[in-house]
């Protein structure tokens, strides 16, 4: 009877475990970059790749603006559970530290997503800070998103200081981030 018991209580991690991979493996991006591409995956200690994108609002966000600033760039799809859950943390850090020169900046993956679902998500959840349509997938491309939401913090220098791939991100580990983005 013990032994029954021993593997009745490994069903329960096996089965999450099994359910982690499969979310990991069916919320990864189609869109791979080609491999004769010589861009690598942009990670911590990189520069920041740069870019223009169209906003939900139809204005251009140009990552130029930002030289000089602390940026976040997030990406998220609005069928993406995690990048859902997250996003009110995102409005919130924004809100808090809008004293400060940090720049947030949330990438759709549009090419994968409905403009309309998009729209409905920033109008239901008020965002305010930017959100960045990448209509064809190149940005997505060009940072090697493989998984949504993925998070980019970037210094004043441009660098790359971290990418956390997965969500969602809690309002106190954006917190932490954010003060540690604006001492440097």
């Amino acid at each position: 009877m013990k032994s029954y018991n021993n593997r009745r209580g490994l069903t329960f991690p096996i089965i999450i475990l099994v359910l982690g991979l499969v979310w990991i493996w069916s919320s990864r991006l189609t869109a791979l970059q080609p491999e004769d591409s010589p861009i690598e995956a942009p990670q911590s200690g990189f520069n920041l790749p740069q870019f223009k994108l169209i906003t939900a609002s139809g204005e251009t966000f140009d990552t130029s603006f930002a030289t000089g600033k602390p940026l976040i760039i997030n990406f998220w799809a609005s069928w993406c559970p995690p990048c859902r859950a997250e996003m009110p943390d995102f409005q919130k850090a924004f809100q808090e530290f809008t004293e400060t020169d940090l720049v947030i900046a949330a990438v759709n993956a549009t090419n994968q997503d409905s403009m309309t679902d998009v729209l409905a998500f920033i109008d239901s959840n008020q965002l305010s800070f930017p959100i960045l349509l990448d209509q064809t997938g190149s940005l997505t491309r060009t940072y090697n998103v493989y998984s949504l939401p993925t998070t980019f913090f970037i210094d004043r220098d441009g660098r790359i200081t971290k990418v956390l791939v997965g969500g969602p991100i809690p309002l106190a580990l954006l917190r932490v981030e954010i003060n540690n983005l604006l001492q440097d």
